[in-house]
């Protein structure tokens, strides 16, 4: 009997048995496998052509300004660059996202970023410093002088969506190659060639778990990872084991290589931090290095490679040495494959891991700045665009002035002592000429969410009203003028209410006849509120809505500040005043680019004619008095009077509010202190805001305020006991600032004193200087 015919014999014998069986599996395989593959086969198909990996939306601060004659000092600077995430190292700074600094001299290895005004290359530069500023810039890379460039802005907060992924879709070719073949190297070598699962592998890893007695070695290829991360869950079944291969077969089947390795470099588990999950080769760089994935060392790349076996296992801050010996095992791969030569995997080998100290990974640095960015970007974007869209937001937070306002209000409480108990704080400083917020201090704890009373808190602003209408007085120059005698008597109104209205100086003490820079400069409630009766309440009242401000009451207690505003809403007021005339709106924000670098949105400011420019050039050089003799004298005599500073003090009733106004040539700052209950601080202006002012710009670089007014605005010498132009060698004259054909005529003549003088010898100029206040 032939073989054919005993196999015949035997499928005959078996097949009444067998029939059932096969029939069914048949049946099974068209009812159930196979719809079931072609399930698989769709969503395979769905989710890999329709990909759109989750991006969070990344928000950066300002890029810091390198060009001679900014000002800067060398801790500033320093500052600068470590929020930015730059490394401090020893020797030269080649590496991309570092920095030496020696005796003034800093050589710095920018990174290059993109932004809506275009952004910057990479470049080596070294900056000179001295003076309290900037000297020189070199670029090293080309070796010549450079006018100026930009370091690439701090990331201040991220935008998750409700997944809380980090990742930066990148393509395969923007990735270096060693990484790309480094990956297969160490996860897949076979990767090219398998049809998305390897029996070889397979093969290989059973026998030596079988040799160990357990399990040892993974099986995986590239494509089963990337299955895993994008369709099944943690869970080691049998179920999802078939399910593993089914989608690997089916996955290799329907795209490239390319593809599906374009796939895995962006989805492949990398670290977490917090809620946060790192997933991709691109987003672990910055995690772990603070640059970009194309900056990385052999070292570096072979560490990301590394730890893809196990992010938490080897993560390289909390357990070095597990992360060196797996680097060093990838290394090794990379060089048994081809990919680096004896020289370059000795080098690598011996090198330190070099990851930074913390995450480059932040989700939130500054919650009151912050919070004012969400709302102005809710007017463009939409909360699922902001959340999943990959967009890159630059606003305009310097980092350095914001970590220095911060330390000036916590300087400022500890140096109060027991008083600063239950006292809060507030802090904005803005960029005058651009209107350009630069830092928010929100409160005390500032690195809380919480109530934001930089932004939402609306207190009284006392005296800080003053020089809008001394402003609104001086529009009329033919009437009054800085040298003006104002009355400062007692005051005793009815008001319609019935009751009677007696307010007071500070000092409780009326001082008479005074010009009108002495009332401003040493804050005299009653010369004040004299002048503002003068030109009418109503008129105040209409004038200051003019500036935008709302819920303004014409009652005579206007005009000692009883308005409500918050720190925000008075820095966008003394805009005006430190922008020479010019109300800018503040910003937050610079611009908005897509996920693949395009300008969405673009938010600047162009500033138009200045208003009232004459008369708010003498308001503002009142205002100088103010840090010169007046309530704010504390800065002329402390190191910061080199910077011509203009600014106001402001108390509310009973003491429970201490504000302070103050601009210097480039930048404004507004400080509160208060309590949240309401109740009395027992500080006035001058010895509460004003401090964490002085704090603030004691380590701020900043620019003088320019003391020249141009033409429109002449000097002459004044009798300030009379408010009438004098010889400067008479006793007592003063030399003030008038809007050009409107100085007061000569009418002391001291003909008497000259006559003395001359019997005397003496020279005749007896020019002074007001004396200094002591009250807020």
């Amino acid at each position: 009997m032939s073989w054919f015919e005993r196999v015949r014999g035997f499928i005959a014998r078996a097949w009444p048995i067998a029939r059932w069986p096969i029939l069914i599996g048949i049946g099974f395989a068209i009812g159930f496998v196979l719809p079931y593959t072609l399930a698989l086969d769709h969503r395979v198909r769905t989710r890999v052509t329709e990909i759109e990996f989750t991006q969070p939306t990344r928000v950066f601060g300002a890029p810091q300004l390198i060009e001679a004659g900014v000002p800067m000092n060398a801790a500033t600077l320093a500052l600068e660059l470590q929020m930015a995430g730059y490394t401090r190292v020893a020797s030269v700074a080649r590496v991309p996202g570092t920095y030496s600094e020696t005796g003034g001299k800093f050589e710095i290895a920018s990174r290059g970023y993109p932004d809506p005004d275009g952004g910057e290359l990479p470049r080596r530069i070294r900056v000179t410093l001295g003076g309290g500023a900037i000297q020189s810039v070199f670029d090293l890379t080309a070796n010549k002088p450079l006018r100026k460039t930009h370091l690439d802005p701090a990331r201040i907060a991220t935008l998750y969506g409700s997944e809380q992924e980090e990742r930066i879709v990148v393509k395969l070719d923007e990735l270096p190659p060693l990484l790309v073949q480094g990956v297969q190297a160490v996860e897949d070598r076979d990767f090219k060639n398998n049809h998305g699962i390897d029996f070889s592998s397979i093969a290989r890893a059973l026998l030596a778990d079988l040799r160990a007695g357990k399990k040892v070695q993974g099986a995986s290829t590239i494509t089963q990872q990337l299955v895993r991360n994008l369709f099944l869950d943690r869970n080691k079944t049998l179920v999802r084991k078939f399910n593993e291969a089914l989608l690997s077969i089916l996955l290799d089947a329907h795209y490239s290589k390319g593809e599906i390795l374009t796939a895995y470099c962006n989805e492949v588990f990398l670290g977490q931090q917090g809620n946060q999950a790192v997933h991709g080769f691109a987003a672990a760089s910055w995690f772990y290095f603070g640059r970009p994935v194309q900056a990385l060392r052999p070292q570096e790349i072979a560490l990301l490679v590394g730890i893809v076996q196990g992010p938490s296992y080897y993560d390289p801050r909390r357990f070095p040495e597990r992360a060196l010996g797996r680097r060093n095992l990838a290394l090794d791969a990379f060089h048994t494959t081809g990919l680096l030569t004896d020289a370059q995997w000795q080098a690598a080998r011996t090198a330190p891991l070099d990851v930074t100290p913390k995450p480059q990974l932040v989700v939130d640095r500054f919650p009151a700045f912050m919070q004012v960015v969400r709302e102005q970007l809710k007017h463009d974007f939409s909360d699922q665009q902001l959340a999943n869209g990959g967009l890159a937001v630059y606003t305009t937070l310097d980092p350095a002035a914001q970590a220095y306002a911060e330390d000036a209000l916590d300087e400022t409480l500890k140096g109060l002592g027991k008083r600063a108990d239950k006292l809060e704080g507030a802090v904005v400083v803005v960029e005058p000429s651009t209107g350009n917020v630069l830092a928010m201090v929100g409160g005390r704890e500032s690195d809380l969410h919480g109530f934001n009373r930089a932004y939402d808190a609306r207190r009284p602003v006392g005296s800080s009203l003053k020089p809008f209408y001394y402003l609104m007085a001086l529009t009329d120059p033919a009437r009054w003028n800085v040298a003006s005698l104002l009355d400062d008597s007692p005051i005793a109104m009815k008001l319609p209410n019935g009751k009677l209205w007696t307010p007071q100086n500070d000092d409780h003490i009326s001082h008479g006849q005074v010009t009108m820079v002495e009332a401003l400069a040493k804050s005299y409630n009653l010369a004040s509120v004299h002048l503002g009766l003068a030109l009418g309440v109503d008129r105040v009242a209409k004038f200051l809505r003019s500036f935008g401000l709302q819920d303004v009451q014409a009652n005579p207690s206007l005009l000692l500040g009883a308005v409500d505003m918050s720190p925000f809403q008075l820095a966008q007021l003394y805009e005006f005043f430190a922008d020479d005339g010019h109300a800018l709106p503040l910003l937050t924000l610079r611009g908005v680019l897509g996920a693949k670098g395009q300008v969405l949105k673009q938010y600047a400011t162009k500033p138009g004619r200045g208003e009232y420019q004459q008369a708010e050039r003498l308001v503002r050089w009142m205002m100088q008095q103010v840090t010169q003799y007046g309530t704010a004298a504390a800065i002329g005599n402390s190191g910061l009077a080199g910077l011509h500073v203009a600014g106001k003090t402001g108390t509310s009733d009973h003491q429970r509010d201490s504000w302070f106004s103050g601009f210097t040539g480039d930048r404004l700052a507004v400080a509160w202190m208060g309590r949240d209950d309401n109740q009395p601080t027992h500080l006035w202006g001058a010895t509460g805001a004003l401090r964490v002012w002085i704090n603030l710009f004691r380590k701020l670089p900043s620019a003088p305020l320019d003391a020249s007014f141009g033409n429109d605005i002449q000097y002459a010498w004044i009798d300030p006991s009379t408010g009438e132009g004098s010889l400067p060698e008479c006793d007592g004259a003063q030399q003030f600032p008038f809007i050009a054909g409107f100085a007061p005529q000569v009418q002391n003549h001291c003909y008497l004193q000259r006559l003395e003088n001359l019997f005397d010898g003496g020279s005749g100029n007896g020019a002074t200087q007001p004396a200094a206040g002591t009250h807020p």
